[in-house]
C-alpha cells in the first residue's frame, strides 16, 4: 500500500486584510508542498518569511484564502467544527513559550494524564518520563521544572495523545544550549516512534537534523532539501 502524506497543499494562497484601509497583505504565496508522514520536517527561514504562517495553515487555524489542503489523503473541511475536531483527535502542538503548552495547577504526571485522557487514551507517566529524560519529575508542579524541562514535557504530552502529527513552532528559540539539546533529542524520540514532526524553527541545530528541509522565504517556498537522518 502507498504510503499517504500527512499533509499535501496545493497553490496555497494566504491573505490578511489590513484594519481600516481595502489593502491585503500577503502571508503565503503559490505554497505547493507535500508532508511525509513520518520523520522531521523543518520549515526554514528568517522572521517574517511565512513559516510561521503556513504552521497555522498546517495546525488547522488558518484557513487558506485560496488553494487546496489535504490531510491524510482527505480534503480538509472549511467548517470550524471539523477542524477543531481534527486538531483534537490528530494533531499535537507545542508552541515557542514553554509554560504555554502546561497546565500550570496540574503537577507533571496530571499533565500527561490530562492529555491522554483528551484524546480517550490512558498512558504510563513514569514510563513516558523515562524516555524523555524527566525521571523522578512526576509529582513536580510546572513552575518547579526548568523551561527545557517544560519543553520536553510538552513533547511527552503529545506521546500522550498519540497524535500521529506533531508541529513545534521554534521549541527551541527560548532555551539556553543544553536545554535546547536535550529538547532535540524529545523531537528523536517522537521520530523513533514513527510520528510526522513539523518544525518551523531558525535553529541550524533543528535544520541539520532535519529529515526534510522546506527553506521560506516572503511567503514563498524557494528550496527544499532532502536532509539526513539522525543515527540511532
Amino acid at each position: 500500500m502507498t504510503d499517504v502524506p500527512m499533509y499535501e497543499l496545493d497553490t496555497v494562497d494566504v491573505e490578511y486584510a489590513v484594519p481600516s484601509t481595502s489593502e491585503r497583505v500577503t502571508g503565503l504565496r503559490d505554497v505547493s508542498l507535500t508532508i511525509p508522514s513520518s520523520g522531521l520536517t523543518v520549515l526554514a527561514g528568517p522572521s517574517g518569511s511565512g513559516k510561521s504562517t503556513l504552521l497555522r495553515v498546517l495546525s488547522l487555524f488558518q484557513t487558506p484564502t485560496r488553494g487546496t489542503l489535504r490531510f491524510r489523503g482527505a480534503a480538509v473541511a472549511q467548517s470550524s467544527r471539523r477542524r477543531r475536531a481534527l486538531r483534537r483527535e490528530s494533531i499535537g502542538l507545542v508552541f515557542q513559550n514553554p509554560s504555554d503548552n502546561l497546565v500550570p495547577h496540574l503537577s507533571v504526571s496530571d499533565n500527561l494524564h490530562a492529555a491522554a485522557q483528551s484524546a480517550n487514551r490512558r498512558c504510563d507517566p513514569a514510563a513516558l518520563l523515562e524516555r524523555l529524560g524527566l525521571d523522578g519529575t512526576g509529582t513536580s508542579r510546572i513552575a518547579a521544572l526548568s523551561g527545557g524541562q517544560q519543553q520536553r514535557l510538552a513533547f511527552a504530552c503529545t506521546l500522550a495523545r498519540g497524535t500521529p502529527v506533531v508541529l513545534a513552532d521554534e521549541p527551541t528559540s527560548q532555551l539556553d544550549d543544553r536545554s535546547a539539546s536535550h529538547v532535540l533529542d524529545a523531537i528523536d524520540v517522537l521520530r523513533a516512534d514513527g510520528v510526522a514532526v513539523v518544525v518551523a524553527s531558525h535553529d541550524e541545530r533543528l535544520i541539520e537534523r532535519g529529515s526534510r528541509v522546506v527553506r521560506i522565504r516572503s511567503g514563498e517556498i524557494v528550496a527544499e532539501d532532502e536532509g539526513r537522518e539522525v543515527a540511532r
